[in-house]
């Protein structure tokens, strides 16, 4: 299949991007605190070695993508200890989220951009037996080259929007010859199993959502004793992953409640700690007072808000909490996955936008293992008729849990799939 004329284009746009492109990523990663060797990962060279046996790549965007593939890479590491595991995102929040949950044979590197010199060095390396695009990575230069060498490429929870599907599927000319490397296409939901068809991948299948296969939290009980010591018996509910404009609308819905529930505390957690200044001065505004997680303010200050504005520390969160209200719902950012509050047994409340996870929020719904609030009048309602009622949280939270079990099985099933697939591309021939 010869390349078309618009994929040429793009090529030559990216190369001319790619200083630009190049210089705008590593400076976002060095203000986060990344070591300049890393940083230049985004360029292509590697900053670990690669190790022996097949090598499964799995890419994921931000957090929520390279956080969702955990529970597949240890799988995969427990079943074939001989497979070596690559992990590659793009942010800085991302590479601290996985820090420390990679299995022995796995190493995290940053992803690289999407131009011929960096692709080429970073395959070159590396050296994959198979790629792995977790959600919605559809990079043309990466899945050009990776079908020139011939490492089959898997979409695994494939989420396609409406307006990026269109995009493709005026030019099907350039995207049958981008997509022809991808072997398998795993989708998350009907909808982007039908479009990613309608694009010629006719092997697009639906299956569980990634984000569902997961265990319950793996947090060291004496952990979560010693943070319940530390509420001495305060009633606490979580407001996790928000957003820009949602804090508000928490902070609101707090200030309401306080009045019926005087001591109740705040676990505020936004999805981007770097936002904590703001935060903080949405939390001072509203005249409540505050103990911050990164500064060395603990639960036991008995601050209102406890602003929870650290890494990699939600799992926490929710084995403490009985109640979780999930941030990105009340905005467009389209929601985040219920199935992780849901694993920790607590009663989760949303806002009603949540185009990310449309199914599964419908399943939830349905099964009475979620409540909807439409603004901050309504999550200050329920979540005074939770406090006020426990068994009514308790229902709701046994509702949800038979929804977030760990799926062993589908897991298990998936993993061995993409394993043999490295396998057969690291035992024939190559170029």
């Amino acid at each position: 299949m010869r390349p078309t004329a618009l994929f040429y284009l793009y090529k030559a746009a990216s190369t001319l991007a790619l200083p630009f492109a190049a210089r705008r990523a590593v400076s976002k990663l060095r203000s986060a605190g990344v070591s300049v060797t890393r940083a230049h990962e985004r360029l292509g060279h590697a900053s670990a070695e690669r190790r022996a046996g097949p090598l499964i790549w799995f890419h994921g965007a931000s957090v929520g993508e390279a956080k969702s593939a955990l529970a597949l890479i240890a799988r995969i590491a427990s079943d074939h200890p001989d497979a070596a595991i690559l992990l590659t995102s793009g942010t800085a929040t991302s590479a601290q989220a996985v820090a420390g949950r990679l299995p022995r044979r796995a190493v995290h590197q940053f992803s690289p951009l999407d131009g011929t010199g960096p692709v080429s060095r970073f395959l070159r390396h590396w050296r994959p037996d198979l790629c792995v695009l977790v959600e919605s990575e559809l990079w043309p230069t990466l899945l050009d080259q990776c079908a020139h060498k011939g490492i089959p490429v898997a979409l695994l929870n494939a989420r396609l929007s409406d307006k990026s599907a269109q995009g493709w599927k005026r030019f099907p000319g350039t995207a049958a010859y981008v997509l022809r490397g991808i072997v398998m296409a795993h989708c998350q939901d009907m909808r982007s199993r039908t479009h990613l068809r309608d694009m010629g991948l006719e092997m697009a299948q639906q299956g569980a959502n990634l984000k569902s296969m997961i265990g319950p939290p793996l947090i060291a009980p004496d952990v979560v004793e010693a943070a319940h010591a530390e509420l001495k018996g305060r009633p606490i509910w979580v407001a996790a992953s928000t957003h820009p404009g949602e804090e508000e609308a928490v902070l609101a819905a707090h200030t309401r409640l306080l009045s019926d529930h005087p001591n109740l505390c705040l676990i505020l957690v936004p999805r981007h700690p770097e936002r904590a200044d703001e935060v903080l001065g949405l939390i001072r505004t509203a005249g409540l007072s505050v103990a911050q997680r990164s500064t060395g303010g603990t639960l036991g200050d008995g601050a209102q808000v406890y602003l929870a504005d650290t890494m990699g520390e939600t799992d926490l969160w929710y084995a403490l909490s009985p109640i979780v209200f999930l941030g990105g719902s009340f905005t467009d950012v389209g929601g985040h996955t219920p199935f992780e509050p849901a694993a920790a047994r607590c009663a989760i409340l949303h806002g009603p936008l949540y185009a990310n996870f449309s199914e599964a929020y419908a399943a939830f719904l349905m099964k009475d293992a979620s409540v909807e609030v439409a603004d901050a009048t309504v999550l200050a309602s329920e979540l005074h008729a939770l406090l006020t009622h426990p068994s009514r949280a308790a229902q709701l939270a046994a509702n949800a849990r038979p929804l977030a079990e760990s799926g062993e099985a589908a897991l298990g099933e998936l993993a061995a799939r993409l394993f043999s697939l490295a396998e057969a591309h690291a035992m024939g021939p190559h170029d």
